[in-house]
């Protein structure tokens, strides 16, 4: 029975490629070159308490920080989730962008190629989270589905070197990693929020790979500030939400329990 239904999904997105402006189409769907809408995600239900305090955060219209031990699925929900609002025919949110820090340096201007060659290395992790929220028969399929969730804009990546002076208006901005950056980047990040958006951290503050304790410190501070803010839901995560299974499960877990 889900295969069957599989296949009605690759035969419904096979349409899609040939008419790429079926009729019928909604306003929203009209800006999009290749429309991909919710119906191809999978139910994904939260796994731990945590996971579903930001479930339910998040259907709230809050602003979100999830923070804390590794394993746990933080940027999983957070992507799922912002696909499916962003995907849907009644949400005001037209793409996600995913913002994180290319390098330890910070700096990928050195690097050969365009932006988008630069980061393509770090947006591997991303489009295998993706492969699991879609329920796409084969590779061929979900690899087409992918690229044109990319072709409409659906999801955008940025290096943080790239954000200054842009505005991001009526999207879904997901930092992943906050925890690698500085004060002011993080400052210049959550200023570019422009009308009609909202923004999502991942990360684990107490694990950095900042040396200096000026920035080591500026991460609390900004954590700080976002505590007092009513607009934002911070979620900690810990060892009993680990959602990995195996040996991936008990190293983690291990690591926390010796203090590393």
């Amino acid at each position: 029975m889900a295969r069957a239904k599989s296949r009605s999904r690759s035969q419904k997105y096979g349409d899609l490629l040939r008419d790429p402006v079926p009729s019928g189409m909604s306003k929203k769907q009209m800006k999009r070159k290749k429309p991909i809408d919710s119906s191809y995600l999978r139910n994904i239900e939260p796994l731990t308490d945590h996971q579903e305090e930001f479930f339910t955060a998040y259907a709230e219209g809050k602003n979100c920080v999830l923070h804390g031990a590794a394993g746990t699925g933080k940027t999983f929900i957070v992507l799922y989730n912002a696909l499916k609002e962003v995907l849907s025919e009644d949400s005001p949110y037209e793409k996600i962008y995913i913002v994180r820090s290319l390098v330890p340096t910070r700096e990928i201007g050195f690097l050969p190629g365009t932006h988008e060659d630069k980061s393509a290395l770090y947006q591997i992790p991303y489009k295998n989270m993706v492969r699991y929220m879609f329920q796409m028969p084969d590779d061929n399929s979900f690899d087409m589905l992918y690229d044109n969730l990319k072709a409409q804009e659906t999801i955008s990546f940025w290096s943080t070197s790239f954000i200054r002076g842009v505005t991001m208006d009526d999207c879904i901005v997901i930092v992943d990693e906050f925890s690698n950056l500085n004060f002011h980047e993080l400052d210049s990040m959550i200023t570019r929020i422009g009308d009609n958006s909202k923004i999502m951290f991942c990360g684990d503050y107490t694990q950095t790979d900042l040396v200096k304790e000026n920035e080591r410190n500026g991460i609390l501070d900004f954590m700080r500030i976002l505590q007092a803010m009513p607009e934002f839901n911070i979620t900690e995560f810990d060892v009993d939400d680990i959602v990995r299974s195996g040996l991936v499960r008990s190293y983690l877990v291990n690591k926390l329990n010796l203090g590393f």
